[in-house]
């Protein structure tokens, strides 16, 4: 199964570091977030991935493709212009990274990677947000529900989008409200191929009326989660991302 990851958005809310690079390569603990999430994926066996780029996609690239001068140890032999590498620091990944355009929504992303997935189940998620959710479990719920999507749901008590949920079937879904307690989308989904049929283009976004319209169809699933979630979205989020990786308690880091 593939793992899709949104990572094209320009990250406004974090500008003191996305006007150099896109969000999902703000490091935490000296490592990209978009390093950790694939991490969390790679833990449960699922080593093959889709990024969605846009915003300054060449900085994603860049590091994929130079992943062993990024992260092992080398000696450079200018008589020959020979690299040698000399600590394997290698993941069992591959990496897929797709520019799905500029300004394209969540929605035109997907539908943009459809070619990559073909008539397969896949997993999708967000660039900027780690959690310690069994991944493995996920997809277990998912193919008990028979429906076409499962969303993660997690109660933070804050104010995000929330979901209206009856029995285990997502049936509304409000952005941002400015109430607290209920529960919010939090960005790790399950799909079925026949999510791609509910998206109409690049200018819709995934979480409105693609959505709206499985909703319709009663074919959304919730998977209630109540251990860790935490998306990277201000810099105060960074700051204690960071400050749990570097006390050694980032309860993200299942590997």
């Amino acid at each position: 199964m593939k793992v899709v990851i949104l990572a094209g958005g320009y990250g406004t809310r974090l500008s003191e570091h996305t006007h150099l690079i896109p969000k999902p390569m703000v490091e935490i603990g000296g490592k990209p977030i978009l390093w950790h999430i694939m991490k969390i994926y790679s833990h449960y066996g699922f080593n093959e991935f889709i990024i969605c780029c846009g915003y300054k996609q060449y900085v994603i690239k860049e590091y994929f493709s130079n992943y062993f001068r990024h992260n092992c140890d080398i000696t450079v032999d200018l008589s020959n212009n020979s690299i040698e590498v000399l600590d394997n620091h290698s993941e069992n990944w591959k990496v897929t990274i797709i520019d799905t355009g500029l300004d394209t929504m969540t929605g035109g992303r997907i539908k943009r990677i459809q070619k990559y997935i073909g008539d397969h189940p896949f997993l999708l998620t967000y660039g900027d947000g780690v959690a310690d959710v069994n991944i493995r479990k996920t997809i277990e719920e998912h193919n008990k529900s028979k429906k076409h999507l499962s969303m993660m749901a997690y109660q933070p008590g804050g104010h995000l989008g929330v979901l209206d949920i009856q029995g285990d079937e997502v049936v509304s879904f409000i952005e941002k409200p400015q109430q607290s307690g209920t529960w919010i989308n939090a960005g790790f989904f399950v799909c079925e191929p026949q999510v791609f049929d509910y998206l109409e283009g690049d200018h819709e976004m995934f979480e409105r009326q693609p959505m709206s319209r499985m909703m319709e169809k009663s074919q959304i699933h919730a998977f209630k989660h109540t251990g860790f979630w935490k998306p990277m979205d201000t810099l105060r989020d960074l700051n204690e991302l960071n400050k749990l990786w570097e006390k050694g308690n980032a309860p993200w880091k299942v590997w």
